[in-house]
């Protein structure tokens, strides 16, 4: 089916076009009223009603499987706030990796190339896509196939049992079928539309158990419950796989970020993590060879050397055989011993050579797996969950020992990457300095020596990177003004090719270029294996979007 939409691409652009989005849609347009927010076309074609909706200041995720149409779509709206995938029904794997919920779904022209076998599913996709209160616009063609493409049968019953089931709230529509506005006689059109009332998936409640209900005997627990919020937030490109029911994570992702929630607790500042006197399971030997370096020397993208590596990977190691025996196996659905997360571990030899800390290597160690809807709600809400965690912790260690204050137990359990650090990209932007010029990405002005900045494109306050990717060169002025808020889409775009310049020019082929990449493939939605400045630039757009959507920002539209 793609192939013919992209073997005639041009017609059936010029096609769409020819239609005026109030013209196709104004049975359910009384809905949006002056309403914005984040907006999902399905099957978007021609792009001509995600303009329509980005027109009206929605914020659009596109998604088109027929490359041709996509092409011509993604150049006609290149200057909006749209943003083009490559993803399909029934399984929208790449919009599901990037834990969105839309205020409006539409899905316009597109369930009768659904199969009925398929449909089910697909209905299940898109609700679960809703955020609490979004709104569901499906559109139904009747009429015969073409020759060229095949249209299933549809009807407003299935459609409405669908919605039954997953308890959505059908909408108040016009019923009647609507005559084509192509002209073809043999075809007729339906509209339903339906809105989510709560998001409905018991992700928070679910949180809430392990945090506060459930017993513990240390912070295994609450450290495991971090550990994958801090992964799911931070860095979530590590995500090696995703199905309806599980997020699939390395487990060497698990054991490091563990390692670095509690290295600073046991050993800078020995507070105990269990009562009485008792040592922990993961702080073996190599653990505590670790007590000279920060958790920031072995963060997701380092190298290390082949006297460090065979250490942090053996204390790697140790963490990931505690994490399965212990808060994996024992934290348990609400009412049941059946545990909410799985993991298993896989053999492998450590060796007295160089690594780098990347997606490949914490994968040698096994698989962890995350129920999808508690992984979403870690992705979305971290910044409500993450300090309840911290809190019920503080409350834990307060009873356990009582020696200390609780600054103690805060400043422990702060984040590793909690401090703001520009040096590495500074010390860059002076060695360019001395042998040719650098432009600030905003501006395009040139820097001077001793008087530039080093600006967080994505506010430090509000989401800890210190990534070389995220670390742009700024005048005083530019950084100064845009302060603690988030690029407007239009104006990253805009400084598309300075802040590529400044990668090629300073990172790339340099021994910083492997740092880079690793850093980003963790940290970007839907890099995989995608090693190149524009792919790295593509998965800027879409964190984005997705710092906007989750955490609310405000935006800078530049000087």
């Amino acid at each position: 089916m793609t192939d013919v939409y992209s073997q005639q691409a041009k017609a059936f652009y010029d096609q769409y076009q020819s239609l005026i989005f109030e013209q196709v849609h104004q049975d359910w347009l009384s809905y949006l009223g002056d309403k914005s927010g984040l907006a999902l076309d399905v099957g978007a074609g021609s792009g001509r009603d995600s303009s329509a909706l980005a027109a009206r200041g929605w914020d659009v995720v596109a998604v088109e499987p027929a490359a041709g149409l996509r092409e011509l779509g993604q150049a006609a709206t290149r200057s909006q706030s749209i943003h083009w995938l490559d993803d399909q029904l029934p399984d929208l794997s790449n919009i599901r990796k990037l834990s969105y919920r839309f205020d409006l779904i539409l899905v316009s022209a597109v369930w009768m190339h659904i199969s009925p076998s398929d449909r089910e599913r697909a209905f299940r996709i898109l609700t679960e896509l809703l955020a609490p209160g979004g709104m569901l616009v499906i559109t139904l063609r009747h009429g015969p196939s073409d020759g060229e493409r095949i249209f299933y049968n549809v009807s407003r019953e299935e459609l409405e049992g669908l919605a039954k089931r997953r308890a959505l709230i059908p909408l108040p529509v016009p019923v009647e079928r609507k005559k084509d506005e192509l002209q073809r006689d043999e075809v007729s059109w339906e509209t339903l539309a339906f809105r989510l009332a709560d998001d409905g998936t018991g992700a928070l409640p679910t949180v809430r158990h392990i945090i506060v209900n459930d017993n513990k005997s240390s912070t295994y627990k609450l450290g495991l419950l971090r550990t994958l919020v801090r992964i799911a937030d931070g860095a979530p490109g590590l995500a090696v796989k995703r199905t309806d029911d599980w997020v699939y994570i390395p487990l060497g992702a698990v054991g490091l970020f563990w390692i670095m929630l509690y290295h600073p607790l046991v050993l800078r500042l020995q507070l105990r993590q269990a009562p009485g006197s008792r040592g922990y399971g993961f702080a073996t030997e190599d653990f505590f060879k670790l007590q000279n370096f920060t958790p920031l020397d072995f963060r997701v993208g380092m190298a290390l050397s082949l006297d460090v590596a065979p250490v942090v990977l053996r204390a790697i190691r140790d963490a990931c055989s505690t994490i399965l025996k212990n808060p994996a196996h024992f934290t348990t659905w609400p009412g049941s011993n059946r545990p909410i997360f799985e993991g298993g571990s896989a053999k492998m030899t450590i060796k007295t050579s160089p690594v780098r800390l990347d997606k490949a290597t914490l994968s040698r160690f096994g698989t962890f797996r995350v129920p999808s809807f508690l992984w979403d709600a870690f992705s979305r809400y971290a910044c409500w969950i993450e300090p309840a965690i911290v809190n019920e912790w503080v409350d834990l260690m307060g009873s356990w020992d009582l020696r200390y204050r609780i600054d103690d137990y805060h400043r422990g359990l702060q984040w590793v990457e909690g401090r703001r650090d520009t040096s590495a990209v500074r010390q860059l932007i002076n060695q360019q300095l001395e042998t040719g010029r650098v432009e600030c990405v905003w501006t395009a002005q040139n820097l001077k020596a001793k008087k530039f900045d080093v600006d967080h494109c994505f506010p430090w306050s509000r989401w800890n990177n210190n990534d070389l990717w995220n670390l742009m060169p700024a005048t005083h002025q530019a950084n100064a003004s845009k302060s603690e808020k988030l690029p407007a889409d239009l104006l990253l775009k805009e400084a598309h090719p300075r802040v590529v310049n400044w990668w090629e020019q300073a990172i790339v082929g340099t021994s910083r270029e492997e740092q880079f990449f690793s850093e980003a493939e963790a940290s970007l939605p839907l890099l995989g294996q995608e090693r190149s400045v524009e792919g790295v630039f593509e998965g800027m757009l879409q964190q984005r979007l997705r710092l906007k959507t989750n955490l609310q920002l405000a935006e800078w539209l530049g000087l």
